[in-house]
């Protein structure tokens, strides 16, 4: 049977995990759709995800369409979980962006959009909610391919919108004008076929479904999730105008792995998505993933397979090119590990790193060790939530934003029992250093009482690069502990520099080493580093770096005004204002820090209309006096 790997996506509360409920019922693998206000979604397992009525972790589920085999991927709608859907992308053959009738196009709606069209993801858009109060047809239309693409395609109308008994009247078996003018203007041979009358249903469905596949068309639906109005007419449009996957059974094994689970015996469960070969049980696969020191590999048996099919997961021996389907047996894989020969066709977009964080304790000291560990399992579900410790012992967690936090605190209290405290959520800054510092304290000095020589050189290393630590000495100058004393600890000290904040794109070199084979220990190492580190970072000089945002704020002509005036005074720098006479499209570069509290007023600065898009543009040095990280 051919296989289709999709995506549900869409902004919070637009309904895409009730949409995919009503689609497991009319596929007959639920008997009824599950409710998200009751808890009893089918994808939705996580027993928090049940308790908010959000999708945090992206979830697997297939059913199947006559012959065609759907695996289904449902997303996280939340902003601050943007990173799990990102991840998902990597692995879809085509999409469902799932928007409200009522709300519209929305600020995640757009972001997702530009993802889905950066990757060349074909899609489909489904209009929920037409039965509710305030559902919009035609205005929504005309903002789908305003906001989104001219090339968004009404495939069906709905009758009595916003109201309970609203329906979908299907396109009749001629094609509309409406949408043969838009694939008309995507192919000049199909417009000369148009005019002169040569292109039946038959002709206007093949260029439909070529159009949709190649991402010039996303054929919209309206329909309700809730009632199930549409959604037949939907599953028509997946089946007939998605592309199915194209992989190939030849070759090596090649997958991704997308997401990582454990089971309640702790073992680690593997997602992943298979691309060509196969891969059986009790095979060996050889995994990798790039990181700033280069590339990393990791080698495991597979202890078991279980592929997806029908609203369950069934034990197999083998997965085919296509499949999407859980590993175990892989005890060192991580979320973006790759397998085979690397396809750079499926990177993604590079994710926009958290640049909030935050300081997290157990509410009972006697539980530090066990909240480190349950971090560590976290962050293993989500790597761009990273940990640290700094340099006073303090858990350090990076975050994208409230939400997260509060999310966290209910997965740590319920899944492995550690009530924590957090300090309040700040702005992440860096520091880069600036010159080159160097300093060296060796055994016998005046001051020195340990037995250790350290020297230790910093500079400025590659923009991305981290923090690059090498020897200038013969390794056999010290004792394998000894170095490994120094690395660690200069890599744990880097979490704060001259002002206090973790220090990044630096290049530190070992200079100078020595050690009394008699009564040197790795203690001391441990207690002079930081003392050397310091005065180097000291002399070289660092600088303050804050994180920004590129924006895009779109909002009516006759409230430009004010709206930059609230930018400016929100610390942000517009760049260009353009846009057409009914709408304006402002630009510009913001403070991190200053986004949310900007969003709040977006509504009041644009009588309601204003559409405010950010993304991580990277950071610039602080003007004026550099922010001190106080040490909680």
């Amino acid at each position: 049977m051919p296989i289709l790997n999709i995506g549900i996506l869409a902004h919070v509360d637009a309904g895409k995990t009730s949409l995919t409920e009503r689609l497991l019922h009319a596929a007959g693998v639920l008997d009824q759709p599950g409710s998200v206000d009751a808890g009893t979604t089918q994808t939705d397992s996580m027993a928090l995800e049940r308790q908010r009525g959000i999708t945090i972790r992206s979830a697997v589920v297939s059913f199947d369409i006559d012959d065609l085999t759907v695996n289904l991927i449902d997303t996280p709608g939340h902003a601050d979980f943007v990173a799990e859907v990102q991840r998902a992308l990597r692995v879809l053959d085509a999409a469902v962006l799932v928007v409200s009738a009522v709300e519209g196009v929305q600020a995640q709606t757009r972001v997702l959009f530009r993802s889905l069209r950066e990757l060349r993801v074909p899609t489909v858009i489904f209009v929920n909610k037409i039965d509710r109060a305030g559902a919009r047809h035609t205005e929504l239309l005309a903002d789908l391919t305003r906001r989104l693409s001219p090339g968004a395609a009404a495939m069906n109308a709905p009758v009595d919108p916003g109201r309970a008994s609203a329906r979908i009247v299907p396109w009749a078996n001629e094609f509309p004008d409406s949408l043969a003018e838009v694939l008309a203007s995507n192919n000049d041979a199909f417009l000369a076929r148009y005019l002169d009358g040569r292109a039946d249903s038959a002709c206007c469905q093949r260029e439909l479904r070529g159009q949709t596949r190649k991402c010039l068309v996303q054929p919209v639906f309206f329909g309700s999730a809730m009632t199930g109005a549409g959604v037949p007419e939907l599953m028509r449009g997946i089946q007939e105008l998605l592309p199915p996957a194209r992989e190939t059974g030849h070759g090596p094994a090649t997958g991704t792995v997308f997401k990582i689970e454990r089971t309640a015996g702790g073992a680690r469960i593997a997602y992943v998505r298979l691309f060509s070969g196969g891969l059986r049980a009790r095979q060996r696969v050889t995994c990798a993933r790039q990181e700033h020191t280069g590339r990393v590999e990791h080698t495991g048996r597979v202890t078991g397979l279980r592929l997806f099919r029908r609203g369950t997961s069934l034990p197999v021996d083998r997965l085919e090119a296509g499949d999407i389907g859980t590993v175990t047996g892989l005890t060192q894989a991580r979320i973006g590990d790759e397998f085979g020969p690397v396809d750079r066709r499926r990177a993604t977009p590079e994710f926009s790193p958290p640049t909030l964080e935050t300081v997290v304790r157990a509410e009972d000291p006697a539980r530090t060790g066990a909240l480190f560990a349950a971090l560590r399992v976290l962050t293993e579900q989500d790597p761009l939530i990273s940990t640290r410790v700094d340099a006073e012992g303090n858990i350090v967690v990076r975050l994208y934003g409230e939400v997260q936090r509060e999310v966290i605190a209910a997965q740590l209290d319920a899944d492995f029992g550690v009530a924590v405290g957090f300090s309040p959520v700040s702005v992440r800054y860096v520091e880069r250093v600036v010159g080159s510092g160097a300093h060296l304290v060796a055994i016998g000095e005046p001051g020195n009482r340990l037995w250790a020589t350290v020297g230790l050189r910093i500079e400025p290393g590659p923009a991305g690069s981290g923090a690059t630590y090498r020897l200038a000495v013969e390794r056999g100058c010290l004792l394998a502990a000894f170095h490994t004393a120094i690395e660690e600890t200069v890599r744990r000290m880097l979490g704060a520099g001259n002002h206090g904040w973790e220090v990044g794109d630096c290049l530190i070199t070992l200079t100078h080493a020595g050690y009394d084979s008699v009564s040197s220990t790795a203690g001391d190492f441990r207690e002079l580093t930081p003392q050397v580190l310091a005065e180097a970072l000291r002399r070289a000089g660092t600088r303050v770096f804050e994180p920004v945002h590129r924006f895009e704020l779109e909002c009516p002509p006759d409230t430009v005004r004010g709206a930059l005036a609230g930018l400016v005074d929100s610390g942000g720098t517009p760049w260009e204002t353009g846009g057409r006479p009914d709408l304006a499209v402002v630009r510009g570069e913001i403070p991190a820090g200053r986004v949310s509290g900007f969003e709040r007023r977006v509504s009041a600065l644009t009588r309601g209309e204003g559409v405010f898009h950010t993304g991580f543009a990277g950071f610039r040095p602080v003007t004026g006096p550099p922010p001190r990280r106080v040490s909680e």
